[in-house]
């Protein structure tokens, strides 16, 4: 046994030539300890008696005060600082529960313990206070994965209460994350109205729409209606009211109970449902920014002929992604996003064997990597442009053949139907088009006979267009995008050239002006914007398709390009939503757009596609 188990180093003597050896027995300490452990159990050498009492209750445990010492910061400055403890055969213990003393010490013992869900908040708090700090670790690493919406609001409290930092702010993350679903639950009707206001007002609130949170704050009050109604302003002044739509917010000021009876509430509601017809700006009241990844989709596109590509890019990994392509290869086609769905909107399968041009709607859904069909448009729509307003999907433009469109139509996707808007006061094809302060603008373009600097302005209450101030140069297939408070506009073709300048609309001058230019100069390239930044995608730039990206900080007026797509392309769909995920596809986010999202993201983690480039 010691000939296999110990094993001695014989070194010569630096002194007087004599020969020595070192020797190191590695399971010593452990050796050690379960002697130490059955003197214990028999009751022998032990020197102190801890009588652990709580409530009617009590026990008595015989230790060793140099093991206790040893395992706990609190026992050897009780057994070694000069405290009355030091002397004394029995010390009295209180606050603590003698099953999870017997625990605790079992631990100090055997570097071991086992703790089941019912008693971990116990024996995690009796760690906390004898600051066994490997113990409070592992307690605080099981009741992580033991996360759920029932229990995260409850978890969260004992961690603060407690103090410690790390399971109190992965509880928050879980909160911020799955509000949908913890906002149905018993802790949560629980909160105290500060405990509410405080985690409605955070931006990291995972929510797809506003009006999640505004249900929430409604349904808290109805709990105990008689003694919350007086605190619903409050709560509606931490909800971001400004990112609701009106005609949500005119439901509500009509049919909810609660604020019927609330004129002040109703006052308030009924500005912001002023100030979001008037188009005014909120900038005081931004929305939302949770902490989930977000990806930049590129669908389709040219390059000698239409693509089904569909490729995804992380700002934050620097890596693309390869994933479900489209049914059908499209060019010229729009993409936007809503409910965190993507949409391809027309376009054309410009192929050897076919040239036509596209009346499709097509989903993607990112939770399940997978394509489904939505309801035509009226008519096929080739460089079309597209935005978003109130959730609803407008199609501007666009040429179907010959036919240079200025007809406008808007999609509901909870009907999935589309209807004809008020037309353009100009036909345009390859027109730019972007959302601010819920008007839709289109920018520049061509009508069939020349390339346009014009722009217009749909305001959707009085379903009619207006002009705005036209542009430096004529853009035909120009990006346009809004960041902040403007408008921008870059790149494009003015029948001579492509191009590379960029230029900026101020909304309140309705004036354009120019900002730093691009690197490339790109045509029917493709935009999107990520976290207060502008990213311009492909495009071609007179001679060649390109494949790479641009990024545009308006802070410092700056171009830098930061990758390059799979392969070069034009006349792509670009639109930014959360990471797309094939692990478990767990259903349609279309039938169930909220609790599906919810529960994938609960689930942890997402698979990518091994197809990646850095």
């Amino acid at each position: 046994m010691y000939a296999t188990e110990c094993q001695a180093e014989v070194t010569p003597s630096h002194s007087n030539g004599n020969r020595q050896f070192q020797y190191t027995l590695a399971d010593h300490t452990n050796q050690a300890f379960q002697i130490m452990n059955e003197l214990r159990l028999g009751q022998q050498l032990c020197d102190v008696t801890l009588r652990v009492k709580y409530h009617e209750l009590q026990a008595d445990f015989m230790a060793h005060k140099i093991v206790l010492a040893s395992s706990s910061p609190v026992f050897r400055a009780m057994f070694t600082n000069g405290l009355r403890e030091c002397g004394m055969e029995t010390v009295p213990i209180e606050g603590i529960h003698p099953k999870v003393m017997e625990r605790l010490l079992d631990f100090a013992y055997t570097a071991s313990i086992s703790v089941g869900e019912k008693c971990v908040i116990h024996v995690m708090n009796g760690a906390v206070m004898y600051q066994m700090d490997s113990v409070v670790k592992a307690c605080s690493d099981f009741l992580i994965q033991q996360l759920d919406p029932s229990n995260a609001i409850g978890i969260a409290s004992f961690a603060e209460q407690i103090g410690c930092l790390e399971l109190h702010q992965k509880a928050r993350e879980y909160i911020y994350m799955n509000f949908g679903e913890v906002s149905k639950q018993e802790e949560f009707f629980n909160l105290t109205r500060c405990q509410l206001v405080n985690l409605i007002s955070r931006d990291e609130l995972n929510v797809r729409c506003e009006s999640e949170v505004f249900h929430a704050c409604i349904n808290w009050v109805k709990y105990d209606c008689e003694n919350r109604r007086p605190y619903i302003q409050a709560l509606l002044r931490a909800v971001r009211c400004h990112s609701l739509t009106p005609h949500f917010l005119q439901l509500q000021l009509q049919r909810c109970e609660i604020l019927r009876g609330d004129s002040r509430c109703q006052d308030y509601l009924s500005q912001i449902f002023q100030d979001l017809t008037l188009h005014k700006p909120t900038k005081s009241q931004q929305g939302r920014i949770p902490n989930v990844p977000q990806f930049i989709y590129v669908a389709g596109g040219y390059y000698r002929q239409s693509l089904n590509f569909l490729e995804a890019y992380s700002p934050g990994e620097g890596e693309w992604l390869s994933l479900a392509p489209l049914e059908k290869p499209r060019s010229g086609l729009a993409g936007c996003v809503v409910g965190g769905l993507l949409y391809a909107v027309g376009g054309r399968n410009n192929a050897p064997d076919c040239n036509r041009d596209s009346d499709s709607l097509d989903c993607y859904n990112p939770m399940n990597n997978q394509w489904s069909p939505c309801a035509a448009m009226s008519v096929p729509r080739n460089r079309v442009g597209a935005g978003v307003i109130d959730g609803h999907i407008y199609a501007v433009g666009g040429s179907h053949g010959c036919l240079h469109h200025n007809s406008v139509e808007r999609y509901d996707p909870e009907k999935d139907e589309w209807q004809l808007v008020a037309p353009m006061k100009t036909r345009r094809i390859g027109v730019g088009v972007a959302v601010l302060n819920r008007l839709l603008y289109g920018v520049g373009g061509f009508d069939g006979t020349n390339r346009l600097n014009s722009a217009e302005c749909y305001y959707p209450e009085t379903d009619e267009w207006k002009d705005i101030a036209p542009m430096n140069v004529v853009r035909s297939g120009a990006g346009a995008c809004d960041i902040d408070t403007s408008i921008y506009a870059m790149g494009g073709y003015d029948g001579t050239d492509q191009l590379n300048s960029v230029e900026r609309y101020d909304v309140e001058k309705d004036t354009w002006s120019y900002v730093a230019p691009m690197k490339h100069r790109r045509s029917a390239l493709g935009v999107t914007v990520h976290q207060g930044k502008m990213y311009v995608i492909g495009g071609y730039d007179g001679s060649t398709f390109l494949d790479s990206v641009e990024c545009y900080d308006p802070a410092t007026d700056t171009w830098t390009e930061v990758t390059r797509m799979m392969s070069g392309r034009s006349g792509v769909g670009v639109a930014i939503t959360l990471e797309p995920c094939r692990k478990e596809p767990c259903g349609s986010l279309r039938e169930k757009p909220k609790d599906c999202y919810l529960h994938e993201k609960a689930a942890g983690g997402c698979c990518f596609s091994p197809n990646r480039k850095k």
